[in-house]
């Protein structure tokens, strides 16, 4: 932390959020999340159709002042089909990145603090399951557990944790031996305190940087299983199944597959640019100030 903000008393979150008002794309970025955010949430309460309704006697019909981005085969109304799955994107987006912090920051942080053996052991395991391909991975779980939409988001974050533990081992290992951790094994507190107390606590910072980039990849996982028919099921609605659909009729009806891509590829470069302030932010080293 540079010396101004540490002769007037900033904490490192004040700091940082000084740091990140500073780079406006991450500030672009934030406020197109919050806008798509706010938008998925309310939009289909106040949408005059239902995400299920079907018009079959309209049909694919083009964009027009009573359907402002047009409807479907089935003549559902586009734009409220997109702010549904809106909803199921960004549910499973954010859902199965905090399974995949919850499992990872624990397992990094265990196998990392106990060293040794151990932590030989549990780090190849890690290494087994990156070796198994993520599709079979996802394929072989379904067939055992059924296709649902709980599933799905329990599925994507039990492999996205992988990356998540190997961030949080290095931390560990890094803090392990510091001043504040030996004090308090002097002191006599137990294993599980000194992790959840001492260490975990000050790895945030990495740990939020790679949630943010973890949210467009779990996004990204999700339309990809949808597209193969893996993923969320009609009659439900997510991004990555409208852009299947779109690709479909792409030739016939292209504004199916253009607002859903559109919309898709925005939030994941919003999500990114918010990703990559924050670890700007967040890194007094990389900040020039």
């Amino acid at each position: 932390m540079d010396e101004p903000s540490l002769e007037k008393g900033v904490s490192l979150w004040e700091d940082a959020w000084r740091r990140l008002r500073k780079n406006k794309l991450a500030l672009a970025g934030l406020v197109m999340l919050m806008v798509v955010l706010l938008l998925s949430v309310a939009g289909p309460w106040c949408s005059p159709y239902g995400y299920e309704t079907q018009d079959t006697a309209l049909g694919a019909a083009a964009p027009s002042l009573r359907h402002w981005l047009g409807t479907d085969m089935l003549g559902r109304d586009l734009l409220t089909r997109l702010l549904h799955g809106g909803r199921v994107s960004l549910g499973i987006g954010l859902s199965a990145t905090l399974v995949s912090l919850l499992i990872g920051v624990l397992y990094g942080a265990l196998s990392g603090y106990a060293g040794g053996y151990t932590d030989r052991v549990m780090m190849r395991i890690v290494d087994i399951l990156y070796a198994l391909p993520f599709t079979i991975f996802v394929i072989i779980l379904m067939v055992f557990f059924g296709r649902n939409f709980i599933f799905l988001f329990i599925a994507i974050g039990a492999v996205e944790w992988l990356t998540t533990a190997r961030i949080a081992r290095g931390q560990t290992l890094s803090l392990r031996h510091r001043e504040f951790v030996e004090a308090a094994v002097i002191l006599g507190y137990s294993r599980m305190r000194i992790l959840l107390r001492h260490i975990i606590p000050n790895m945030l910072s990495p740990i939020i940087i790679y949630a943010t980039l973890t949210v467009p990849r779990v996004m990204l996982l999700e339309a990809f299983l949808s597209f193969l028919g893996l993923g969320v099921q009609p009659p439900m609605s997510s991004w990555g199944l409208l852009i299947r659909e779109g690709v479909e009729t792409m030739e016939e009806y292209p504004w199916l597959l253009f607002f859903p891509g559109i919309l898709f590829t925005s939030t994941l470069f919003a999500l990114n640019a918010l990703g990559d302030g924050l670890r700007d932010a967040l890194d007094p080293r990389i900040s020039g100030d």
